[in-house]
């Protein structure tokens, strides 16, 4: 029998770190709409902010 391990490859680059964050109801309601709009995950949609404002940052 193969030594390889049965599963999902390993990501070259894994999502490991974890920010938790408060918002309040009216942050996560926009939160939510931006999901439902982007058909994404709260994480992504977050992730994608982050370099919006890196990127706007830049521009500076």
């Amino acid at each position: 029998m193969s030594d390889k391990k049965m599963g999902r490859p390993p990501s070259d680059n894994p999502l490991s770190e974890r920010i938790y964050l408060r918002v309040d109801k009216e942050t996560k309601e926009v939160l939510d709409a931006c999901v439902k709009k982007m058909n994404a995950t709260r994480s992504e949609v977050v992730r994608k902010g982050i370099y919006l404002v890196q990127d706007d940052l830049n521009k500076k």
